[in-house]
């Protein structure tokens, strides 16, 4: 789930290491931890030659919280479920950044320890209650906390990915932002339609190509659906919309990405759908060129 308001109101090593929530990382993947986040990088980008404009971001993509912070009061069950994190969007921006041989950043910790793809000002940073479930370690958070968490959690993270577009930018590319969410086949008693949302703002130069190859290959889209696009200070406005890059945020529907192996089929078909779309907005900026 972006963490995006939902429409009607205004609404982020070598071989065979293992992280918490099951995520694998093939052997041609350097990885790199800090504590707020987890950065990959193809082997071949240690150079510092950029070898893809994609840079995925993948806001809510674990479920464990750091030590000090235990369960957040919560059972292990509810850790277990989407109001901790984006079940399968980790293993779809993983196997996307291996075919584009692209850098992937990562939220390392729950969206329920602060909420990366929230405005420092976003009175959602923290969240008390989710989806019904008071969360008792949020539930008397003051300023000085949510302060703690927003530099020693939310602020590296954000910096980090500042940090991957400047690189990116220095080898003469146009970095490319693509951010991967996942949302509940149910909400409030109503089944969801849309098999994957594209949520975008103003800049519809990768969303809207990617709306119709979508569309064109059979997938029940939304076009900002089931969630509002425009979130002022969400990753995606802070890093995208606010420097001029293009960007798309991908929901997909829990249910078509539940088990890993449901993961990996779903990415299979969407790579082929990527690139069309990726090609796509590289024509219409080439015809632009052109008539200018």
């Amino acid at each position: 789930m972006s963490g995006c308001r939902a429409n009607g109101v205004r609404r982020q090593r070598s071989s065979a290491l293992r992280l918490a929530g099951g995520l694998h990382y093939a052997n041609d993947y350097a990885l790199m931890t800090a504590t707020p986040f987890i950065a990959i990088r193809p082997a071949q980008a240690q150079s510092g030659q950029a070898l893809s404009e994609l840079i995925f971001l993948c806001d809510h993509a674990a479920r464990d919280l750091p030590e000090g912070y235990g369960s957040l009061g919560l059972a292990a069950q509810l850790l277990a479920t989407h109001i901790a994190y984006d079940i399968g969007a980790a293993e779809i921006m993983r196997a996307l950044a291996a075919h584009f041989a692209a850098v992937a950043i990562l939220g390392r910790w729950s969206r329920l320890l602060i909420d990366l793809n929230r405005g420092e000002d976003d009175p959602t940073l923290v969240m008390q209650l989710s989806d019904g479930s008071i969360i008792p370690g949020n539930r008397a958070i003051g300023p000085d906390e949510i302060a703690r968490r927003i530099a020693a959690f939310h602020a590296p993270y954000h910096t980090a990915i500042a940090e991957e577009i400047m690189r990116v930018r220095k080898t003469g590319i146009l970095p490319v932002l693509i951010s991967i969410h996942s949302f509940t086949p149910v909400f409030k008693g109503h089944a969801r339609p849309w098999e994957i949302g594209i949520l975008w703002d103003r800049d519809g130069r990768l969303a809207r190509p990617l709306i119709a190859r979508l569309t064109e290959a059979g997938f029940v889209t939304g076009d900002n659906e089931p969630y509002d696009g425009a979130l002022e200070n969400d990753t995606l406005n802070r890093h995208g919309t606010q420097h001029g890059l293009p960007h798309v945020l991908i929901e997909i529907r829990q249910d078509l990405i539940a088990t890993p192996e449901a993961a990996e089929a779903l990415a299979a078909r969407l790579i082929p759908i990527l690139e069309r779309a990726l090609a796509d907005m590289a024509a219409s900026a080439q015809d632009q060129t052109t008539h200018n």
